[in-house]
């Protein structure tokens, strides 16, 4: 098998160091790189500049994509920033390869629904990268929210909120993609893991009402702070979602609490509980992850991309899923502009095929 990973930043090493975890020699991974830096990004985000990436990882790289879709690839892992996924996915799949795209798809809807035509045209798996859709707690919570346990949903409460520059040790948060707006940044599509996750659990919005800002002293020209309000069909009425995100949180916090009218649901992810209340009980059920490595989320979204390429089978998230969480971040753009509730048919309607 042969690999191209375009963008060898945190993200895409951790693809590279994962592939070979997986696949030893048998696979052949080459890259194209623009930036260049040598260093070796560690599973704890540290910088090991006393190791060459290429040479760690036994990558050929190459300067020009043309040239390294030339090297007849079985698949491509996109892990450049999300501004520049569009032109260089459809190249890839012009070119005959499976397709991994790092969230968020894009940071606009811009061609994205040529690149639904082209998977299918050429016959090309495309999965997007929400390692969450793997995480146990999100698994059980979604569990508990189908098996009708908590009655009648009253309500939704989600928050995500950590410190930007805690994300990546090794380099200047300044220079990051999440911080600059030309790159597709800001902590609305930056963290759009929780709108894939909350769109997997109750589906797509009907309308979005949204407020956010550049509120802190950070040194970055996109928003820091978001405060979302979702309407989603729920039978004859709607369903409240409410989400926070933030750039600024230390320690990080990330919840989402599932209310309903015979109980609810509590999942924190970084105490890796999932608490279900339910009437009549004074003590709610705990489930708890014990010495959780993070790195299998990523792990277990390979394994189920790998056999999805070997099968032909849809993978969980496919473009059409990936284009749906993106409508829903793209909304809060428009609701902001406008102070008013953004109904999500006027953000390109899309139904998978």
């Amino acid at each position: 098998m042969k690999v191209l990973i375009i963008g060898l930043g945190g993200i895409g090493q951790r693809h590279t160091r994962n592939l070979r975890a997986l696949l030893g020699d048998s696979v052949e991974i080459i890259a194209y790189r623009v930036r260049r830096l040598t260093h070796v990004v560690t599973p704890t985000m540290g910088a090991d500049q006393e190791r060459n990436v290429e040479e760690v990882y036994n990558i050929r790289t190459f300067h020009s994509l043309d040239e390294a879709l030339a090297e007849r690839l079985d698949i491509a892992y996109i892990c450049n920033p999300s501004s520049l996924h569009v032109v260089v996915t459809r190249a890839c799949l012009i070119a005959g390869c499976d397709v991994f795209l790092e969230k968020p798809l894009a940071d606009s809807l811009d061609g994205t629904a040529e690149l639904v035509d082209l998977a299918r045209e050429h016959r090309r798996i495309a999965m997007v990268g929400y390692q969450l859709r793997f995480h146990p707690c999100v698994i059980r919570l979604t569990e508990i929210v189908r098996s009708g346990v908590l009655g009648n949903l009253l309500g939704v409460r989600a928050t995500i909120g950590e410190y930007l520059p805690n994300w990546h040790p090794y380099e200047d948060y300044r220079i990051m993609y999440a911080a600059r707006a030309d790159l597709g940044g800001g902590v609305v599509l930056s963290q759009i893991h929780e709108f894939d996750y909350l769109y997997s659990l109750f589906g797509l919005p009907s309308r979005i009402y949204a407020l956010d800002g550049h509120w802190s002293d950070l040194e970055i020209d996109v928003e820091d702070t978001a405060s979302i309000l979702m309407e989603a069909p729920f039978g004859s009425r709607v369903l409240p979602i409410q989400l926070h995100q933030d750039f600024l949180q230390s320690p990080a916090s990330r919840q989402c609490e599932v209310i309903g009218d015979k109980g609810r649901a509590v999942m924190d992810l970084h105490a890796l509980t999932v608490s279900l209340f339910t009437l009549g009980h004074a003590k709610p059920e705990v489930f708890r992850l014990e010495n959780f490595d993070r790195n299998n989320l990523f792990l277990d979204q390979a394994r189920h991309f790998l056999h999805c390429v070997e099968t032909r089978e849809k993978p969980i998230v496919d473009l059409g899923d990936g284009i749906q969480s993106l409508r829903m971040a793209l909304a809060v753009k428009p609701s902001i502009a406008e102070h008013n509730p953004i109904d999500l048919e006027a953000v390109m309607k899309f139904a998978p095929r």
